[in-house]
């Protein structure tokens, strides 16, 4: 495994790093906990040793799972990643959306950044976890009802108490990026970013680097469309998110299943499988530290890991490149 710095901290995380969404079952279709908890321990035996998560996966399902996983674990050589700001479980706030918890009961869900709501949520992480302190505490969304500077504060004051080692953001514009920097040293960026969602390349890849701060990519896989396992008219399990968006659409589906064709070649040379060949691609990217990677088992988790092995010449991530400037989808 690689373990790569972030920003000017002394935090290393793995350059692929455990997701723990789907772990938490919440538009997901649902999830084993018993499966959740092997895979995280299977892709720490792979030197995987950083774990994303987040309360509102689940409704703290997730969180559990880590702390169960990570009981057998050592604390010292694990680096956990949560968040804070999405509330189901009170309605101060910036509304966010109306959804369902895994039992199928509606839920309103509102972003709330505010310095009551984050040191309330920041002590029930922790219980969740079974542990004393956060390595990366980020905010999970921009919350426009609370100004950046009370939620800042509040994390350094986090930070301060021994509880948090670290601050990121998850989901911030440049704009947003630049006032949060002003009240607490923001180290890290998690944003959304893939073969096909490349939106950061235009202005947070350039500031990032810029400013020394890393970014962590979430969905590098595309939430598995990037796998070479899904084909158009993929049904998905109820309470399935993906269903409703426009990625999945069955043209889109097709025309990225033949771009990933094109790769196959490439991959069979490498001993690896698409997915691996995706990951790699993704930490050679400028301005891309992490890759975060979910895994419903076991399997699934030892090969993410293994996607580390894999080493690509500046001619093959070329090759990759000019691929995928003749994708063209639909969104």
């Amino acid at each position: 495994m690689e373990y790569r710095t972030i920003g000017t901290s002394d935090l290393k995380l793995s350059a692929i790093t455990f997701g723990a969404w789907a772990a938490g079952g919440w538009m997901w279709g649902g999830t084993e906990q018993r499966d959740a908890i092997k895979a995280i321990q299977s892709a720490f035996d792979f030197g995987v040793s950083a774990i994303d998560t987040a309360p509102i996966y689940g409704m703290g399902h997730s969180e559990n799972i880590v702390g169960a996983a990570i009981k057998e674990l050592p604390r010292d050589q694990v680096q956990l990643v949560t968040k804070f700001g999405l509330r189901w479980d009170a309605t101060e706030g910036d509304f966010y959306v109306n959804s369902k918890d895994n039992s199928g009961k509606p839920i309103s869900i509102y972003k709330n950044a505010s310095k009551t709501s984050i040191i309330k949520e920041c002590e029930d992480s922790l219980k969740r976890l079974g542990t004393d302190y956060i390595d990366l505490y980020q905010i999970h969304w921009p919350d426009k009802t609370t100004p950046i500077q009370e939620t800042m504060e509040a994390v350094a004051q986090l930070i301060q108490a021994g509880k948090v080692r670290y601050a990121g953001v998850c989901n911030y514009d440049v704009a947003q990026l630049e006032e949060a920097k002003k009240y607490v040293d923001i180290i890290s960026n998690q944003v959304p970013y893939s073969m096909i969602n490349r939106d950061i390349e235009k202005d947070i890849v350039p500031f990032t680097l810029n400013h020394n701060m890393s970014i962590l990519a979430y969905s590098p896989l595309q939430r598995g469309l990037l796998t070479g396992k899904m084909q158009a008219g993929h049904k998905f399990a109820e309470g399935d998110h993906r269903q409703n968006l426009a990625f999945f659409k069955d043209e889109n589906i097709k025309q990225t299943a033949a771009f990933l064709n094109t790769l196959q070649p490439l991959a069979e040379a490498k001993q690896a499988s698409i997915s691996q060949l995706v990951l790699r691609w993704t930490i050679e990217q400028p301005g891309v530290t992490i890759a975060l990677a979910g895994a419903r088992n076991a399997e699934q988790a030892i090969q993410n890991a293994k996607a580390i092995d894999i080493k690509l010449t500046a001619e093959e991530l070329q090759f990759i490149s000019t691929n995928l400037d003749e994708l063209k989808l639909n969104l």
